[in-house]
C-alpha cells in the first residue's frame, strides 16, 4: 500500500453509459447477455417500489432470487436502497428458511416466485408472520390455486407482476387497489403495453397474441444483431409471451409463445392445464409441455410432483386426466403423465421447460 499513489480521480459516468451486463436465466435456450445503462437502474427503482409496493423506510425486504439475476438485483438491492429500506440476504432459500427469516427479522415485503409460495403455504401456521404485509410474485405465471391457498392461510393477497432481463425488471404489475386473480396486471407508469399479431397490428380485447412493450428501458443484446432484430420491432420489445388484454387494460397470460402446444390443429396453452392440475388435491407441482408425436404433431404431456402421501400409478393418471377433461375442453387433457420427484429448475427457480421437452 505504501508504494501506491494516494491520489484518486473519480469517474463520472453518463446516464447512458453501460452500468451492467445481465444474463437471462436460460429457460428458453442458452443465456443471453443484455446491456443496461445507469439510468435504467434508476428507472426500475422509481416505478414498481413506489407505485405498487409503496415501500417506506421501515420496510424489510426478503426474497429467493440471486443478486446475479435482475429479479434479485432489483427486488433485494436497488428497490430497498432507493426507498431507504432494509433487506435480508440469504445464502440459500427453501420454504422453511424463508418462513423462519420472516419471523426472525420481521420481514414486511416478500418478492419470490409462485413455486415458493405453494411450497411455503402448508407450513405458515408454525411461524409468526405478523409483520408481513406485502407479497409479490414474478418469474413465472401465478396460478389462481396458489393465490387462493396463500390468501386462505395468511390473509395476504399476492401481487403478481411481470418483467424480463431484457427490460431489466418489471413493466406490468397488479395494482394494489384492484387485484384481479389470474391477471398479471396493468402497464406500470412510464410503460406502454399492447397485444399484437404477427404483423405488429394491435389485437382487440380478448384476442391472444404477442406481448409488446416500450418505455424508459429497452432491450440491448450484447453482440447479437439477429436476436436484437427479432426482439425489438418498430421500437417495441417483443417479450416472447402470449397474452390477451381485457377491455379494462388488464393483461392475462397464456404461455410463452414458443411453449404453445399445437396438437391435431388445436392451439393449447400448457399454463391453462397446469392451473387445473394444481387444483387437484394430489398435485404438489406440475409442468405441461408439448411432446413430438407422429400422428398429432404434438401431444400434451404433464410432469407431476405429488404431495406427500400420494401414490403414483395408472389410477391416479386417469383421475388427473378426467379432472382436466371435466374442467376444460376435453381435447386439452394430457395424453401422457409422468410422475417425477422434482421438476428441473433454472438458477432463478423457474421450471426449465426446455429440459422437459428434451426429456420427451
Amino acid at each position: 500500500m505504501q508504494r501506491q499513489s494516494d491520489s484518486f480521480t473519480n469517474v463520472v459516468p453518463s446516464h447512458d453509459d453501460v452500468a451492467l451486463i445481465a444474463f437471462t436465466s436460460g429457460t428458453t435456450g442458452p443465456p443471453k447477455a443484455t446491456l443496461h445503462f445507469h439510468r435504467d437502474v434508476l428507472a426500475i427503482s422509481d416505478t414498481y417500489p413506489a407505485e405498487t409496493l409503496r415501500s417506506v423506510p421501515d420496510d424489510i425486504f426478503a426474497g429467493s432470487a440471486p443478486l446475479g439475476f435482475t429479479y434479485g438485483l432489483g427486488s433485494l438491492l436497488t428497490f430497498p436502497m432507493r426507498r431507504g429500506c432494509s433487506t435480508v440476504l440469504l445464502e440459500q432459500a427453501n420454504p422453511e428458511i424463508m418462513l423462519q427469516t420472516v419471523q426472525n427479522f420481521g420481514v414486511t415485503t416478500l418478492l419470490i416466485g409462485p413455486t415458493m409460495y405453494r411450497a411455503m403455504a402448508p407450513h405458515t401456521a408454525r411461524f409468526d408472520l405478523s409483520t408481513l404485509h406485502t407479497c409479490c410474485s414474478a418469474g413465472e405465471h401465478l396460478p389462481i390455486a396458489v393465490y387462493d391457498e396463500w390468501l386462505r392461510r395468511t390473509g395476504i393477497r399476492i401481487l403478481d407482476f411481470m418483467g424480463s432481463t431484457e427490460m431489466l425488471h418489471a413493466f406490468i404489475g397488479v395494482p394494489r387497489d384492484d387485484i384481479r386473480p389470474g391477471s398479471t396486471g396493468t402497464a406500470l407508469p412510464g410503460y406502454q403495453v399492447m397485444v399484437v399479431d404477427e404483423a405488429m397490428k394491435p389485437l382487440p380485447p380478448g384476442a391472444v397474441g404477442r406481448l409488446a412493450v416500450r418505455g424508459p428501458i429497452g432491450c440491448r443484446y450484447l453482440n447479437d444483431p439477429e436476436r436484437q432484430k427479432s426482439y425489438v420491432v418498430n421500437g417495441w420489445n417483443l417479450t416472447g409471451d402470449a397474452f390477451h388484454a381485457d377491455a379494462g387494460g388488464f393483461f392475462w397470460y397464456h404461455s410463452r409463445t414458443d411453449d404453445m402446444i399445437v396438437s391435431a390443429g388445436y392451439n393449447i396453452s400448457g399454463q391453462e392445464i397446469e392451473e387445473v392440475l394444481l387444483e387437484h388435491d394430489s398435485v404438489g407441482e406440475c409442468a405441461v409441455v408439448g411432446i413430438a408425436d407422429a400422428a398429432r404433431g404434438q401431444i400434451v404431456k404433464a410432469f407431476v410432483v405429488l404431495r406427500d402421501g400420494q401414490k403414483a400409478g395408472d389410477e391416479l393418471s386417469r383421475a388427473l386426466q378426467d379432472h382436466v377433461k371435466q374442467s376444460i375442453a376435453p381435447y386439452k387433457y394430457p395424453r401422457a403423465i409422468e410422475f417425477v420427484a422434482e421438476l428441473p429448475k433454472t438458477q432463478t427457480g423457474k421450471v426449465n421447460r426446455a429440459a422437459l421437452r428434451a426429456r420427451g
